[in-house]
Order: C-alpha cells, then structure tokens, then sequence
C-alpha cells in the first residue's frame, strides 16, 4: 500500500469527464504515453464526478490501464454521486469493469456522504423582503 498522502504531496484533481477524454484526444494525437505519465506521476489522483455518463470502450480500456499502473503504488480517489454497484453498467464490457473496480476496492475506503448537497449551501440566496 502507499503511505498516505501528507505535506509536500503532488496531488492532480481532473473530473471524470475532462480526463478520459482527454486520454482519448491524446490517442489521435499519437500523445498518449506522455498524457498518460502525467496522471502516474501525482503520489495522489482524484478522479471527481466519476459515472455520471456511459463510458466508450476506449475510455473502460484508459481507466483500466490507469488504475492498473497506480495500483498499489499510489493514491486515488474516486468520487461519484452513483453507488458503486451501478459502476459496472456503465462500463463497455463487464469483465474490464470488474477487473478495474477489483483493483479500486483493494485496500479502499468507501466513504458515503449522505445528505442535502453542500453545493446547496454554498448557493447565493435570494434578497431578504423589505420589512415593511
């Protein structure tokens, strides 16, 4: 297992739908391997708003290599607003899926918030009525 992360750690903090696309672009681009490293070399990667879409094959195909090579290695976070029982559909093919989320779930931590949204709290509020 990595240490956990503390002061001095590198850390990147992409969203689920800028990151595999990203891997994606990079594919075409024939700068696959040097976007790649970027997201090995952080001691931590959380990846935000995983499962809010379907992914494409090539993208199943991109995380799995991804966590593959993190794996065990280095942190990474995931979050979503789906429960992890419903990752596996979102995926391309189930076999990948399980095989990415086996390697996520080894040695993880889930941690589920409950609750109204914290984005709700943070919202502008609408003027007080004048008092009369």
């Amino acid at each position: 297992m990595p240490p956990p992360p503390g002061p001095g750690t590198q850390s990147s903090f992409p969203r689920a739908d800028v990151l595999l696309p990203e891997l994606g672009q990079a594919r075409a681009a024939h700068s696959f391997e040097e976007v790649f490293r970027r997201y090995l070399a952080p001691d931590l990667v959380v990846v935000d708003d995983f499962a809010l879409h379907r992914l494409t094959q090539q993208q199943s195909e991109d995380l799995y290599a991804l966590i593959i090579e993190r794996h065990r290695r280095s942190s990474f976070i995931v979050t979503s607003n789906r429960e992890v029982a419903e990752w596996v559909g979102l995926f391309a093919d189930p076999i990948l899926a399980n095989s990415t989320l086996d390697r996520l779930a080894n040695g993880a931590h889930q941690l589920v918030i409950e609750g109204p949204s914290y984005r709700a709290r943070l919202a502008p509020r609408p003027p007080e009525p004048p008092m009369p």
